[in-house]
This record gives structure tokens, sequence and C-alpha cells, in this order.
């Protein structure tokens, strides 16, 4: 995020505090509802017309990477998942030929890779190399219809999802990761396959990936229908 998104941002988010102090109510058990929802719609309009697709977030070279035992771990489920035997990764929704991918498949696709600062809504940041297929090659060759305008993701890690804005979606820097510096994606960080991109927030990148869905409609995801903002971008 540039110094100046995040004076702009930094400045309407002091706004919306001052006026939420003024006295409008706002219900926390409803965070898209009444003034939380409202502000959160601004906040999201402010972020969607920053947002540039083919701006590319800076590549850092491989002395900035953080130790593998320091890159912090998440998950849902009360253990590390581990895929279901037969694990394939389904492309459907608003796409001409809607695909069952294995690793094997993903690992025919052009291959790409990304170095950038992995940024998490808890304040800290880390760095790692991925490796994979682009989301945007992956859409191409599912013939991607034009009228979607979304993209979803859901997971085997206790049904995580979330849902993303086409745009970001579709960034160059956006890939589906079946690598981690260098070797092949460790189970603690979202094997066999996982999100990544350069464009999002940490909780945006859903791990241990079972299905990608083009859809016409935003739908919400696991932390956004918990009052997470639902574009969270960087």
């Amino acid at each position: 995020m540039t110094a100046t998104r995040r004076r702009f941002l930094s400045a309407g988010l002091r706004g919306a505090g001052l006026v939420a102090l003024g006295g409008i109510a706002c219900d926390s058990s409803r965070p898209h509802a009444g003034f939380l929802g409202l502000m959160e719609q601004m906040n999201e309009r402010f972020q969607a017309a920053l947002f540039d697709p083919s701006r590319l977030a800076p590549e850092l070279g491989k002395d900035e990477e953080t130790d593998l035992a320091d890159f912090p771990k998440y998950k849902i489920s009360r253990e590390f998942p581990v895929a279901p035997a037969g694990w394939r990764l389904e492309v459907n929704g608003l796409v001409a030929r809607p695909l069952t991918l294995s690793l094997d498949d993903l690992e025919r696709l052009p291959r790409t890779s990304t170095r950038v600062r992995h940024h998490c809504v808890e304040g800290w940041s880390a760095v790692a190399s991925w490796h994979g297929v682009r989301l945007s090659e992956l859409a191409r060759v599912a013939g991607m219809d034009p009228r979607a305008r979304y993209v979803e993701f859901r997971s085997f890690d206790a049904d995580y999802w979330s849902s993303w804005d086409l745009a970001s979606a579709l960034h160059p820097q956006t890939i589906l990761a079946y690598g981690m510096n260098g070797a092949r994606l460790p189970l603690e960080h979202g094997a066999p396959l996982r999100l990544y991109a350069a464009v999002k927030l940490g909780y945006k990148m859903v791990k241990y990936l079972t299905e990608v869905s083009f859809l016409p409609a935003r739908t919400g995801g696991y932390w956004e229908d918990r009052g997470y903002e639902w574009f969270a971008g960087v």
C-alpha cells in the first residue's frame, strides 16, 4: 500500500470514528448493517477506486525471505488438515469448460512465481517465494464467461472460504500456489494448493483449496461474514 493510499484510508477511518462518536447507532452483532455497514461500503468504494489492476507489488530478493519457521501458520480446523484421497480442484460457475484438475494437471499449466511481502490484518508481515499458476491462466483455460464479476474460493479446512472481486483475482500476481520457497507447499501453509496474491490481506488467501467458482454476484466469506472487511486490499 502506498503512503498516499494509507493517508487517504486513515483519514476516512478517523472521520468514521468521529461520526460514530457523534451518536449514529451501530450494532456490532450485525457488522454489515447500520452505521458499520455504511462505513464498510464507503471504505470498499475507496479501495476499489484506488486499485490499479496493472500495478505490480515490488518483487523482493531471496535475501529478504522470512525463515520458514518464523512465517506464521493459520488454520480453522483443530489440526492442520490433510488433503482427502483423490483430491482435485474444481473450477466451475460461469465458464465454458468446467474443470477438475489434479496437482499434476496444474503443474502442466504455465508456471509463474512471485516473492512479495505478505500482510496480515493482525499487523505482522513476512516474505516468501511462491510458485504455481496464475488464476488468470486458469480463467483462460476454463473459458471464463464475460458475465463473471466475482470469484469464490472454497477449501477443505473446515469449509473455510472467501470471495473476491474479479479484477483482483485476475491480477498478474494472484496465483494458485503449489510451491513455497522453491519446494512443495508445506502442509501448514495450505498444501496441496492455496490462493496467494500481492493485492489482498492474508485472510483472503484461502488455503487447502478445493473449488474456484466464477460468479455473477458477490458472496461473502468465513471471516467476512463475521465482520471483517470484504475488499481487504493492500
